[in-house]
């Protein structure tokens, strides 16, 4: 059973998969959901179980044909589809929008996690810095040896410190998981209704949902992923089990719940802190627990860095910079050492945007998916509709992500309360449809085909 190649079994697969999705995030930013907002916390565990559903339709397809033509990257597979040398490029740089806010999460998770073991000797920004740091001397160096079997051992920890976590927290200041909700039934019941503590409304919790659903496949370290399983039979039975990865988050939410209670009235400056502030600041637990739980939570954040970390640089050097004049001709090796340099600028940049602090870590996360989705409505054209042009593909994806990127930065309202992801995909599907629809049909197979059972 390896762990590099294409060549992985179902058991390091599945553990690869949830530290790609579980880290930095599952201790922090799942908490500081449920304490800010309250139930529609619960998104997280809908688009995990509905996102099985989406890579069980296209993963096997995209995994054949990505092992048969050798891709490496996500923009390779749908510029094979798509003919374009601006479209292949315009992937490559929405992709690494999305990636670099992704691998900021780490990055400020580990930044958290040292100025809270050291009741703040270490401050955010030099925390993130060593983090970032590790991280980049880590890929430079190694690359990802070995790193499946990290993520198993990484995931098999995270289940145990999470529910060690969520039970003690819960029995220790209310009695019991029950109790604690009795508790905030009474005391905060905009906690436990819809649309939640924030005004979460449901236009927005429900796209939110959507955008997390379908953007999910689209990921490029994901769909990397997708080469590397040894058979079609490896990955569904990955994807069946992989919403037990669910179960990590529920005892996570407890304590953002927890928080609603003993903060009440003195609510916190910084969402993303409450954990750290429940289980390193109330003297709950003695040291060397408090040390496994940072050391967990830190494995988390860095052992999916790295993975973003090399998968940035990956589509940095591969589908941006060879595509452009200066790097057309580019030999193999010459490849891998700007991907090794991509290392170092990418890893920069997400630090950069970390000492920014430019919003919670969800919403950094929800961002990200925004752009990230836009991918979706050519990657469905690719598998399943031949008229799907390239014109469409380009012009649809332009749109969908200028106008996503919009409304994420500015004070604009978004029509309904939807998502801004959402209605950049509600839009670049429209046109992706209609100009392929009144263009001439395209010459080229779409790239995927069902896999064999």
């Amino acid at each position: 059973m390896t762990t590099t190649g294409r060549n992985i079994g179902s058991l390091v697969l599945f553990f690869i998969f949830g530290a790609e999705i579980f880290s930095a995030f599952t201790f922090l930013g799942a908490p500081s959901w449920s304490y800010t907002k309250g139930v529609p916390s619960l998104y997280i565990l809908s688009y995990l179980t509905l996102g099985v559903l989406v890579w069980w339709l296209m993963a096997p397809s995209i995994a054949k044909d990505g092992r048969k033509k050798g891709f490496l990257t996500q923009a390779e597979y749908l510029s094979d589809r798509y003919p374009s040398k601006i479209l292949a490029l315009v992937i490559g740089l929405v992709s690494l929008g999305a990636m670099i806010p992704y691998l900021t999460i780490q990055i400020s998770g580990a930044g958290l996690l040292f100025q809270s073991a050291t009741g703040g000797e270490i401050p955010f920004w030099v925390g993130a810095l060593a983090a970032t740091a590790v991280v980049t001397i880590y890929v430079f160096v190694s690359g990802l040896n070995g790193i499946g079997w990290t993520n198993l051992m990484q995931g098999l920890m995270m289940v145990v410190i999470a529910w060690y976590l969520g039970l003690s927290v819960t029995d220790h200041y209310f009695g019991g998981v029950g109790a604690m909700f009795e508790q905030l039934k009474e005391r905060a019941p905009e906690y436990l209704t819809m649309p939640g503590a924030e005004n979460m409304g449901w236009g927005s919790y429900s796209t939110a949902i959507l955008v997390s659903t379908l953007g999910i496949i689209m990921w490029p370290h994901i769909f990397m992923k997708f080469y590397s399983a040894d058979s079609t039979r490896t990955l569904k039975r990955v994807f069946v089990f992989y919403p037990l990865y669910g179960y990590i988050l529920i005892p996570i939410l407890f304590i953002g719940f927890t928080g609603v209670l003993l903060f009440e009235g003195q609510p916190l400056e910084n969402a993303d802190e409450v954990l750290l502030k429940i289980v390193v600041g109330e003297g709950l637990f003695p040291p060397w627990v408090i040390g496994i739980v940072l050391s967990g939570a830190l494995a988390a954040a860095m052992s999916t860095a790295a993975n973003l970390a090399h998968a940035s640089a990956t589509i940095l050097a591969r589908d941006i910079i060879y595509r452009l004049p200066v790097g057309s001709g580019m030999s193999d090796s010459q490849l891998l050492i700007l991907t090794k340099l991509g290392v170092i600028v990418v890893a920069l940049s997400a630090y950069a945007l970390a000492v920014s602090k430019p919003a919670s870590l969800v919403a950094l996360l929800l961002g990200a998916y925004g752009i990230i989705v836009q991918l979706f409505p050519m990657l469905v054209g690719a598998l399943w509709w031949k008229q799907a042009s390239t014109k469409a593909a380009v012009i649809g994806l332009v749109v969908g992500s200028v106008l996503t990127l919009t409304f994420q930065l500015s004070d604009l309202n978004v029509p309904w309360g939807f998502d801004p992801g959402f209605f950049g995909l509600i839009i670049n599907a429209m046109i992706f449809i209609v100009i392929s629809k009144i263009g001439t049909p395209p010459t080229v197979a779409k790239v995927g085909s069902a896999l064999p059972e």
